[in-house]
């Protein structure tokens, strides 16, 4: 259906009858004029076009165009039918470690030997991408944490940036508290009934401004809660110049640090030794974090103000032609006189 934005705007449709008509008439400026007798074989103008019959179609168009413009500015658009929009009313907030370590290839994907970044991205891509109804944000952190994505229903947004992340645009480090901060900040700012941070590394916190321990409080004091996930492959049989031995590949993980992370702010600490496993993680923040709990209905809305702008736009162009045509000039021949005529 179509709908006005601004209805009352139709009240100044009668504003050019009211001014004719209770608005005494412009008086005409005569005295000064340039005579040219050139033209004083002109026609009149109006008597060219039918007499009466061309002003009365003017005034008609006029009218039009002043029609078409009083309802341009009462904003018409075309309310469309109803669209769900699935609404849980949580803001999610993942922070995700991009440190010179996330480079480590100790994990496998399809089959072949893959970074723990990679892996991230993989994953948490798919995570993104199932929690319909949420507003999700995305922090990159290394030495420094930055906002990449700021809270948003476009999923498809969030998991774009995600891919395009490598590792080291933070710097080398891990700043855990900072991220944790910065995470706080971007959620408290909003009005969510429903705050979460998912906070995945695979180091110890390195550099920063906060400690993470009173990052974590401050989350607790902001209502926010806090999953934190620990990855990398931990002990792993490789080979070395000395034959085979076994490398923990973790040794940098602070297990103590994130578990305290989610204690305080009450949530939950997930380890991820492989692929399968940071898998079921995201799989279980599903059922302990679950996606749609409400949907709101909106009516889409299509502007259609250009329509009636446009075509009294073309009314006010034929009436400018029309009143700027050429007039016709009537100019009587020079008559040549002969010498000896008459004489």
């Amino acid at each position: 259906m179509i709908s006005l934005a601004w209805p009352w705007v139709l009240l100044a449709l009668p504003l050019p009858w009211l001014v004719r008509r209770f608005l005494p008439a412009a008086r005409e400026r005569t005295g000064g004029a340039l005579r040219a007798p050139v033209l004083a074989g002109m026609v009149a103008q109006d008597a060219r076009r039918g007499g009466e019959a061309g002003p009365r179609i003017e005034r008609w168009v006029a009218w039009a165009a002043w029609l078409l413009l009083v309802t341009a500015a009462a904003r018409p658009q075309w309310l469309g039918a109803p669209v769900g929009l699935p609404v849980s009313g949580r803001d999610l907030m993942l922070a995700v470690d991009i440190s010179g370590s996330m480079a480590r290839p100790d994990y496998e994907l399809d089959g072949e030997r893959a970074t723990r970044l990679d892996v991230v991205k993989q994953v948490a891509g798919h995570f993104i991408h199932q929690r319909t109804g949420d507003r999700i944000g995305l922090i990159l952190f290394g030495t420094r944490a930055y906002l990449q994505t700021p809270l948003t229903f476009d999923r498809h947004t969030v998991r774009t940036m995600l891919d395009e992340a490598q590792v080291g645009f933070a710097g080398r480090n891990t700043a855990l508290g900072d991220a944790i901060g910065l995470a706080i900040k971007r959620l408290h700012e909003e009005h969510a009934h429903d705050r979460v941070l998912v906070l995945l590394t695979d180091g110890a916190s390195n550099a920063g401004e906060v400690s993470p321990r009173q990052a974590a409080k401050l989350a607790a004091d902001a209502g926010v809660r806090i999953y934190t996930i620990g990855i990398g492959a931990g002990r792993r049989r490789v080979m070395t110049v000395f034959g085979m031995r076994y490398v923990n590949t973790s040794a940098d993980l602070d297990e103590d640090t994130l578990k305290a992370i989610a204690r305080i702010t009450r949530g939950t600490y997930f380890r991820a030794r492989d692929t399968a496993a940071l898998k079921d993680v995201y799989r279980r923040l599903d059922r302990l974090e679950p996606a749609v709990a409400d949907t709101a209905w909106l009516r889409p809305l299509t502007a259609l103000y250009y329509w009636p702008l446009g075509l009294a736009f073309v009314l006010a162009l034929w009436l400018g032609f029309r009143r700027a045509a050429p007039l016709r000039l009537r100019v009587p021949r020079p008559t040549v006189k002969r010498e000896g005529a008459g004489a």
